[in-house]
């Protein structure tokens, strides 16, 4: 009698603490869900909508103010963006920008997180100096060194005094040649320092035995930098190449704020044209074109780069 009850109240018991674990498993996703849901709307509000809506602009007539609604045009908008010069000079203007920018901006924050990694006194203070630009917002950023960049402005009064009155420098943004450099160098001084930091996240989880091994086998610096720092770097380098990239293809606070696209539209890029056209020239339906021309360009940009930095097996 008793071997029989034994196993039935065995089974009894083990039903309300399956039920038990059931509720409380659904308990924590509803309240994982309601913590979710506000960055989900959110996203959805000002991420998903917007896109949903400049991929049906892109291909109508629709403009920012205007009293007539939107009408079905198809490709003309494509078709008028392939064949606008002033779109193919945007483009080249962007994609200077990022040829120059990704591979200084990289290697640059690589050495900074490298001599920020080591060892000695004073790290602490030297990462938050290369920090500070960062976490200072761009406009006040552009607006500060276009002050710096002014004919009779600050860089142009050191290389006065450096060349003892020879040469008085140039109008920095003003002038073709220039212009576009001058913004590149303040673009890789800006963000540097938040590259710095994920090169420096991602030098501090290699194993130290790695070094101690390397150490011991009498490796040089170059060596131990080549075969043991730089192979376990590959899932860090592939973030910032690809963010930084990103970041260099939207290029437009710098441009809004210091060129307005001049002189003679060398500083003029793809967003800035995007921007301009809808909300200067009110043709929402191509700058929506605009747009989604450029969100395919970053999106194979980003594939192609992927790709070559992938994990072979």
């Amino acid at each position: 009698m008793s071997a029989t009850t034994a196993p039935r109240r065995v089974a009894e018991q083990a039903i309300p603490r399956q039920v038990r674990t059931a509720n409380a498993r659904s308990r924590e996703t509803l309240i994982g869900a309601a913590m979710a849901s506000p960055a989900v709307i959110l996203l959805a509000v000002f991420f998903l909508v917007p896109v949903a809506l400049a991929f049906g602009l892109a291909f109508t007539n629709a403009r920012l103010i205007s009293p007539r609604p939107p009408h079905f045009v198809g490709a003309d908008n494509f078709i008028r963006l392939f064949g606008d010069s002033f779109f193919w000079a945007s483009l080249r203007n962007t994609a200077y920008f990022a040829v120059v920018v990704v591979p200084v901006q990289a290697g640059l924050a690589l050495v900074l997180a490298l001599l920020a990694n080591a060892k000695v006194r004073g790290t602490n203070f030297f990462r938050t100096v290369y920090f500070a630009p960062v976490v200072t917002s761009m406009v006040v950023i552009s607006l500060l060194w276009r002050f710096i960049y002014q004919p009779d402005g600050l860089l142009n009064q050191i290389i006065s005094a450096v060349t003892f009155g020879h040469s008085h420098g140039t109008d920095w943004l003003n002038n073709p040649t220039t212009a576009m450099p001058a913004i590149m160098f303040m673009s890789v001084w800006q963000a540097v320092g938040f590259h710095m930091i994920i090169w420096l996240a991602g030098l501090q989880t290699i194993p130290r035995d790695l070094y101690e091994a390397a150490s011991l086998d009498g490796a040089s610096a170059w060596k131990t930098f080549t075969h043991v720092t730089w192979p376990s770097l590959r899932a860090t380098r592939t973030f910032i190449l690809i963010t930084i990239t990103i970041g260099a293809l939207s290029l437009f606070t710098q441009i809004s704020v210091m060129t307005q696209g001049g002189p003679l539209d060398r500083t003029t890029t793809v967003v800035f044209m995007a921007v301009r056209a809808g909300y200067e020239q009110q043709s929402t339906g191509y700058a929506a074109a605009v747009s989604l021309v450029f969100f395919v360009l970053v999106l194979t940009v980003s594939g192609v780069q992927r790709f070559l930095t992938r994990e072979k097996a």
